[in-house]
């Protein structure tokens, strides 16, 4: 069975954002992105930050974990970017069809 998830990664900017939600959904790679704008407080070399970022929540299929995050090493900007992959637990049928229709099956690195 296929092992659903969700991918969650911060970009700087909106063109940022929709660029890489572009390519990933063009590549098959995710059935879906949102794009939200949020606020971040962080530590980065030894100093509070805060920034204006935006949170992009990629819906897939978790066998492509590994071309997932390939596809954003080389298209984010961060030299640390955030890539978290949290898995569905439990979605409805009809839903979880669609993200296995949209999404290649992938030979990537599976996630625990």
């Amino acid at each position: 069975m296929t092992q659903y998830g969700v991918v969650l990664v911060t970009v700087d900017t909106q063109e940022v954002a929709q660029e890489i939600a572009t390519a990933l959904v063009t590549e098959q790679l995710a059935a879906c992105v949102n794009l939200f704008p949020i606020h971040s407080v962080y530590r980065w070399e030894g100093e509070v930050q805060q920034s204006a970022e935006w949170q992009l929540v990629i819906k897939t299929n978790l066998g492509q974990f590994g071309a997932i995050e390939q596809a954003l090493q080389t298209l984010h900007p961060y030299d640390v970017p955030e890539i978290l992959a949290l898995p569905i637990q439990a979605g409805s049928k009809a839903y979880l069809d669609w993200i296995a229709d949209s999404v290649e099956q992938g030979t990537g690195h599976e996630t625990p």
